[in-house]
């Protein structure tokens, strides 16, 4: 009907006062009513100050997305971190000595996790020159000592067998188009089938498991920082460098080698972690077509995504993914012949 109203995001019941009330209890802070919304595209993260002038970031979890057991995973990792001083944001505890809490909502038959943090703000990291490439691969190679140090046990592991349970998901539930399903389906399993060797003998390690640029701070005497561990996971390591490289990796291996460099004060690359780099750009894709499936019935997904799940869409997607096992298929062949 015209006037139907939309259905409702799974975010749409937060009231700020609810919210400022919940952390005033939580942490036994005072508040000054001061609110103001962040870009997230995933959680809810919000802006707040209390009466002493002291600046906080509020983040509400999406529920379903991450366990409990999950979430404390990931500020356990960052207060390990801070420890060490790796300039991360760590979580604040609260009276109770806990670092996450919740906000009942009986709209949703649950409750909203949330964690303050303290705000750190600075300015997007740009990678312009060699000196960028060589700090931030330092700044792995420093996240990634402490990651040996400890294993995430509920998270999720970056390896081919992931990209199947995927692929399962988006069959089981009859998401692709009927006319491409046969060949989208035959070509994820022919590349995972291809890739899977490459992942036998890598060691996995905790990872921040979404580290791009726009996840990383530069702050005006101090330094680099890493911020939204939300998609922490493990895997074998090179997961957190490429995504800072600019193209694939045979039109950037300077860069790569310069990554690398910085990362080595640190850390060490195992052997064939440059193999891994564009079958793990393959498993990206299919990670972030399965979880926007787990999006689409979100009103503000919809209102974003309208063609998410067309004959158009999918036409769209099975060209990606064949341009990119291709381009994995060149890689390896290249690799293996010398």
């Amino acid at each position: 009907m015209e006037n139907e109203k939309p259905p409702a995001g799974i975010f749409d019941y937060i009231e700020p006062d609810g919210i400022i009330s919940a952390v005033e209890i939580s942490y036994g802070i005072n508040l000054d009513g001061t609110w103001s919304a962040f870009p997230s595209y995933v959680n809810r993260v919000y802006g707040l100050r209390d009466e002493d002038g002291n600046r906080y970031v509020v983040k509400l979890y999406r529920p379903g997305r991450w366990s409990v057991s999950a979430i404390e995973e990931e500020h356990g990792f960052l207060l390990e971190c801070a420890a060490e001083e790796v300039p991360v944001v760590a979580p604040l505890s609260g009276v109770d000595g806990r670092t996450l809490h919740f906000l009942e909502c009986p709209a949703i038959s649950g409750s909203y996790p949330f964690a303050l943090f303290p705000l750190r703000s600075g300015r997007l990291f740009e990678t312009d020159r060699d000196e960028d490439y060589l700090r931030i691969g330092s700044l792995i190679g420093r996240l990634h000592r402490i990651s040996r140090q400890g294993k995430a046990h509920v998270r999720q592991e970056w390896l081919p067998s992931l990209s199947k349970n995927h692929l399962e998901m988006l069959l089981e539930q009859n998401l692709v188009s009927s006319s491409l399903r046969r060949h989208f389906e035959g070509l994820c399993l022919h590349c995972i089938e291809t890739i899977e060797p490459l992942f036998s003998h890598q060691p996995l390690l905790r990872l921040h498991g979404d580290c791009h640029r726009g996840n990383i701070l530069e702050r005006p005497g101090e330094g680099l920082m890493l911020i939204d561990f939300d998609d922490m996971s493990n895997g074998p390591a090179v997961q957190d460098l490429w995504l800072l490289l600019p193209d694939r990796i045979g039109a950037c291996e300077y860069q790569f080698s310069l990554l690398q460099e910085g990362y080595g004060q640190f850390s060490a690359l195992s052997p064939g972690s440059a193999l891994l780099i564009e079958p793990l750009r393959f498993m990206r894709m299919l990670h972030y077509l399965a979880w926007t499936a787990h999006q689409q019935c979100d009103h503000d997904f919809s209102l974003r995504h309208p063609q998410w799940g067309s004959e158009a869409f999918w036409i769209r997607e099975l060209a990606d993914f064949e341009e990119q096992f291709d381009y994995i298929r060149k890689i390896l062949d290249s690799s293996y012949t010398g």
